[in-house]
């Protein structure tokens, strides 16, 4: 299948709201050129040229830390009402996209735009593309178009905001933070991507004398994170993508990307502890250990069940055997798991073991906490030196930086 190009091929990868500059980074880490990026609310561009761009594809799908879904764009127009948006839709070369016999879907959004009515333009953009494919392959307008899901489902999505309209095809499928090391539960644990911007939003250096300590580590998320990081481990080694099943992409651009992302790990054994966690549930160690092992880093990092009131600086220097520790932790939030007034509990007794009374660090460590808002300064009356708006989820949460040191301790 021959595609239609323009100039050059844009990727699009969604983050969510305050990791674009992560995602950013992620691209640059590959070896993408930062004047090829753009970044925007929630969203991070990449242009490629139109002969490597399958490969850009499964390049930023295998080794993107902070995205959500990668993209790419199928054709952008502006329209300010539905017959314009019809007629550039349809106009676009959607045989190329959508193979003879697959199925294919329509999904988005509209923002700050004249079109509104996210049902209605879904179904306009189908009979749009139906159109257009018909069109290309000779057959009447009024035809049906044969669509079979067990060949495989194309997943389009267009993006309009301020009346300019992107038509994008999804090549992740799941999204990009089901990394494979982690089984479904019910509980409520931080989501992969988010758990490895915030590694970097508190400015971790592994390997730089400083420890990574999770006193609430769950199922195990920001150590293990921290730790593919810092190995290399590219975090789509594991899992496949929608991209595969399209022919112009194809498995074999996986195989490739693969083979690259093998190539930069550096799993040369640690006499020392950087990455650490521990949790008050025996059970969740028990999983944390566990994913640890399917996430190929068990041989890197440590888990042990533990009160948080007992893992003072000190006991973490004994622990880890660095003089320095960084607290990086997503502790329960109020509302399903617990009330407000026990969520606020944890938090002071959090500050209680890491600051000293007048809300600077403790001598060793620096403590970085993500909450909802504000919750985590009101409850314990401490400004952080640093704020970083984040969302887990739907919940608008903060990372907490605390790392000024008191200078009478």
């Amino acid at each position: 299948m021959d595609l239609v190009y323009n100039l050059c091929m844009k990727i699009i990868i969604t983050t969510l709201f305050g990791l674009e500059t992560p995602t950013r980074e992620d691209l640059e880490a590959i070896g993408y050129e930062r004047s090829r990026i753009s970044v925007s609310d929630g969203v991070v561009t990449l242009e490629c040229d139109d002969t490597s761009w399958a490969l850009d594809v499964a390049r930023v799908n295998m080794n993107v830390r902070r995205g959500e879904r990668v993209f790419f764009v199928a054709g952008e127009f502006d329209a300010e009402d539905f017959d314009s948006y019809f007629d550039e839709c349809r106009d676009l070369p959607w045989n190329d996209f959508i193979p003879e016999g697959y199925a294919f879907v329509v999904n988005g959004f509209s923002r700050k735009s004249k079109l509104y009515g996210v049902p209605a333009l879904q179904s306009l953009s189908k009979k749009a593309v139906v159109r257009s494919i018909l069109s290309s392959r000779g057959v009447r307008e009024d035809s049906v178009l044969y669509e079979d899901s067990a060949k495989g489902t194309v997943r389009i999505q267009f993006g309009i905001v301020n009346d300019h309209c992107r038509m994008m095809i999804d090549t992740t499928g799941d999204g990009l933070h089901k990394r494979g090391y982690r089984p479904l539960t019910h509980e409520a644990p931080i989501k992969e991507t988010l758990g490895a911007g915030m590694v970097s939003l508190s400015h971790y250096e592994p390997f730089k004398y400083e420890a990574l300590y999770d006193p609430f580590c769950g199922s195990g998320t920001i150590v293990i994170e921290a730790a593919q990081m810092a190995l290399g481990i590219a975090p789509g080694k594991q899992r496949h993508f929608a991209y595969e099943a399209l022919p112009y992409i194809g498995p074999e651009m996986r195989r490739r990307a693969l083979e690259e992302a093998v190539e930069g790990e550096d799993l040369s054994p640690l006499d020392d502890c950087f990455f650490y966690g521990s949790d008050i549930d025996r059970r969740a160690v028990e999983s944390a250990r566990k994913n640890a092992r399917a996430a190929g880093v068990a041989d890197f990092v440590k888990f042990d069940v533990a009160d948080c009131r007992d893992m003072t600086p000190e006991k973490l220097a004994s622990k880890t055997g660095f003089d320095r520790q960084l607290i990086l932790t997503n502790p329960p939030y109020g509302g399903r798991l617990m009330t407000p007034e026990e969520a606020d509990d944890i938090y002071r007794m959090i500050a209680r073991t890491y600051l000293t009374g007048s809300g600077k660090c403790r001598r060793g460590v620096r403590l970085s906490v993500i909450t909802p808002e504000s919750t985590f300064e009101d409850a314990t009356g401490f400004r952080a030196d640093k704020r970083i708006k984040l969302y887990n989820g739907n919940i608008l949460c903060h990372l907490n930086n605390y790392f000024k040191l008191d200078p009478k301790v």
